[in-house]
This record gives structure tokens, C-alpha cells and sequence, in this order.
């Protein structure tokens, strides 16, 4: 994953796709450039203040902005038409900063041309920086070691031949505490060259999809701490051709967070963290993951590693964090869902496949009887339409098959 194919050659089919093919994201093949879930109320009332330039040139597939990040300096990797950028500096507000970098210059020349337009919706001049780059060089694009508080980046890791180059260089950029707050596509396997070097799926954020598994060992590899994740979502692929050229890939936009903090040892004790119901749009509750949410004054016992993030990183003022005297669970509170069994899930609640039916779909009547409590479909002396058989060894029911059809007409 560290590397794909020529740089040279991915940097050219990117700014090309970017900057002269799509005109905007109504000329996406694939769902893997467009947010899959709505954002937060609060944002969506941000966005809608956005020049609509910005907004038409915007082909991010998550939401990869956190609140409560008021008077923080903030990064944004491949910021393209700077949409996330307008975002994150209405949030920082005057006292904070957001700095786009990006290799595209019709996108950069989009994102500079809107700034002035946008001081004045905000009554503020914001500290609203673009700057020409790459990602894989951050230092080189004038960012300092250790000047960020939060990195951010929307659908475009993926599109950098060097993965790990990315993540050394933004674990440079932060400061001790910070975080990679990041939406990007990932695959549920290695994809073969003939995917990883096609024009149109490397522009639609599909070839250079991260395979998960390769991903989460490289972050914590660098230094970050366990990956976290906020959310996944299936990404569909539209078009019959490059269907047909994936195979059968699965790909998903996943939300992840890396933070910059020391990992604790396993079994380094229980704690019990409380949040304060400070962040503005999370008054009641803060979802840390998909496996952490604490609700305002609530003690919450959590592992080690959880109260290091709670603690150490830009979040520790929205939280109390002190060691629990209750360690009878304490394995259990290391647990976490898997990135793979959550992928599974979201592929079966777009695609249907995690339907009440016990059998797969019939041809002609479409679905077999829903299961019973016991977890198969009735007996077709019960369920008359002959869709599927009683329950067998295997603890399911066959489709209907001719020999049932026949059965059927004499019952």
C-alpha cells in the first residue's frame, strides 16, 4: 500500500479527473466521492453558507469534522475546492486557523477565490489559508512539525501512491494530543493492478482504496494510537463497466480517528470518565467511536487506552478522567468492534441482504416467508405461497425448487 504505481502518473490522472474532467459531482461514476450520511445540523447550516462555487466543486465521501474545536489550528489534506476548509473556519472561529493543501490548481483557484465572500457571511476576516502541494510533503508545503491541533481530510489518502508517506508527515505536523479526523474509501481485500491503475477508478477514489487491514497496522506502526471508528458506510458502484472490472471488491467510506497520545500497555487498569456536555451540537452526549458514546454527567467506566485519548488529547477539556476501583470487567472494557464485522454490516443494510427472509430471494416470488421465532421460515403447510422448505441440519431452508412447485399445486 505504500506505494502505487508512478507517482508521477497518479499525480497526473488526479489533477486531470479533478480539475478537467468532473465540472462537478453531478459527473461521478461511483458513490464513493459523495458524503453518504447528513452532516451535522450544525454544519449543514454552515454549508449553507458557503459560495455555491465551493460547494458544486465538492466530492468528499464522509463528514470529517469535529466540533468543539473552537480557537484550534487546523489542517486539511487534499482540500480541493476547500468546502471542509470554509467549514472548519467558521468552527475555529477568530482565534483559531485552517490551512488547505492541495495539488490541483483549478481546485485551489476555486477555494482562494471564495475567502473574501465568506468574511464577510462570517462578520470576520478568517484565518483562511490555500497552499499548492502534496500531501506525501507536508514540510516542503510550508507546514511546521508540531503547529496542528486537528488534521482533517475527505476522500483523498486514497489517491496519494504513498499511504505511508501521508501518515508520517501529518503524525510530524501534529501536536502531542492532536488527531487525524479522517473519511477515506477502503477496500475488503488487495486490489489487482487492473483496478489500482485504471484512470477513471483512481479518480473516483476506488483504486487507491486502503485495504483496512494493511491501514490499521501501518497508523499504529508510525506511533498513533489504536484506530478508532466512527462510522462505515457501502459504497455502490454505478457504472456495468467498471462493475464488471472490480469484481467482487467491496468498498466502503470509513470514518477514522488517529490521535496523537501514548498508547497504555494492556491491562493498565480501569478508569472512569464523565463528560461535561461542553461542546456545542453535543450538549447531551459525545461519541467518541462507534463503541464509545458518554452521556453528559454520566461516569463511564473505560479502558486505559480510552482515558489516554479522553485525557491527553485536544479533547481532555470537554472531559474528567480518573482511575476506576472497579476492575472486575476489565477485559471486557478493552473490547471493540471489528473494522471487518462492522464493514459486513453496513454492506447487508445497503444492499438488502440482511432481510427477515431465511433463504436466499426466489426468482418468482421474490422472497421466501419472513423467519419465525425460531429462526426459520413456517412450514409450507403454514405458508402456502411454497417459497422454502422446513428448517434443515444446517439450521435454514431451501429455496423453492421445482420438485416443491409440483408439491405445492397438489396441496
Amino acid at each position: 500500500m505504500a506505494s502505487l504505481g508512478d507517482s508521477t502518473t497518479v499525480y497526473s490522472s488526479v489533477k486531470d479527473y479533478y480539475g478537467k474532467v468532473l465540472e462537478s459531482s453531478k459527473d461521478l461514476k461511483t458513490s464513493a466521492c459523495t458524503a453518504g450520511s447528513a452532516p451535522h445540523p450544525i454544519v449543514r447550516k454552515i454549508i449553507s453558507t458557503i459560495p455555491s462555487a465551493v460547494n458544486d466543486k465538492f466530492y468528499g465521501c464522509g463528514n470529517p469534522i469535529p466540533l468543539g474545536i473552537e480557537g484550534k489550528d487546523v489542517l486539511d489534506l487534499g482540500s480541493g475546492s476547500g468546502r471542509d476548509c470554509y467549514v472548519a473556519a467558521a468552527l475555529v472561529g477568530p482565534n483559531g486557523s485552517v490551512t488547505g493543501v492541495d495539488m490541483t490548481d483549478e481546485q485551489l483557484q476555486t477555494a482562494r477565490g471564495n475567502v473574501e465572500e465568506f468574511g464577510k457571511t462570517l462578520g470576520y476576516a478568517p484565518k483562511l489559508n490555500f497552499v499548492t502541494g502534496y500531501i506525501e510533503m507536508l514540510q516542503q508545503a510550508g507546514i511546521a512539525s508540531s503547529s496542528i491541533d486537528v488534521c482533517i481530510s475527505n476522500c483523498v489518502i486514497n489517491l496519494s501512491p504513498n499511504k505511508k508517506l501521508v501518515l508520517e508527515g501529518v503524525y510530524q505536523a501534529l501536536r502531542n494530543g492532536g488527531e487525524l479526523y479522517f473519511s477515506d474509501v477502503y477496500a475488503d481485500r488487495q486490489l489487482p493492478d487492473s483496478v489500482r491503475t485504471h484512470d477513471v477508478l483512481l479518480g473516483e477514489c476506488i483504486g487507491g482504496a486502503l485495504y483496512t487491514k494493511e491501514f490499521e497496522q501501518m497508523a499504529v506502526d508510525i506511533g498513533f494510537a489504536r484506530p478508532r471508528v466512527l462510522s462505515v458506510g457501502h459504497i455502490a458502484i454505478h457504472d456495468s463497466e467498471l462493475k464488471a472490472l472490480v469484481s467482487d471488491a467491496k468498498f466502503y467510506s470509513i470514518t477514522y480517528r488517529l490521535f496523537k497520545v501514548q498508547e497504555p500497555q494492556a491491562n493498565s487498569g480501569a478508569f472512569v470518565a464523565e463528560y461535561l456536555g461542553t461542546i456545542e451540537g453535543h450538549e447531551s452526549k459525545y461519541e467518541l467511536d462507534v463503541d464509545h458514546v458518554l452521556v453528559k454527567g454520566e461516569p463511564t467506566q473505560v479502558d486505559a487506552a480510552t482515558a489516554s485519548v479522553l485525557s491527553s488529547s485536544w479533547l481532555s477539556r470537554y472531559f474528567t478522567v480518573s482511575p476506576s476501583k472497579e476492575t472486575s470487567n476489565l477485559d471486557a472494557l478493552g473490547n471493540t468492534s471489528s473494522t471487518e464485522k462492522l464493514m459486513e454490516q453496513a454492506y447487508k443494510a445497503d444492499t438488502g441482504s440482511s432481510s427477515s427472509c431465511c433463504a436466499p430471494k426466489n426468482s418468482t416470488s421474490g422472497c421466501c416467508p419472513p423467519k419465525n421465532s425460531s429462526g426459520c421460515c413456517p412450514p409450507k403447510q403454514q405458508e402456502k405461497s411454497g417459497c422454502c422448505k422446513p428448517k434443515e441440519s444446517s439450521g435454514c431452508c431451501k429455496p423453492k425448487s421445482n420438485a416443491d412447485s409440483s408439491a405445492d399445486n397438489k396441496l
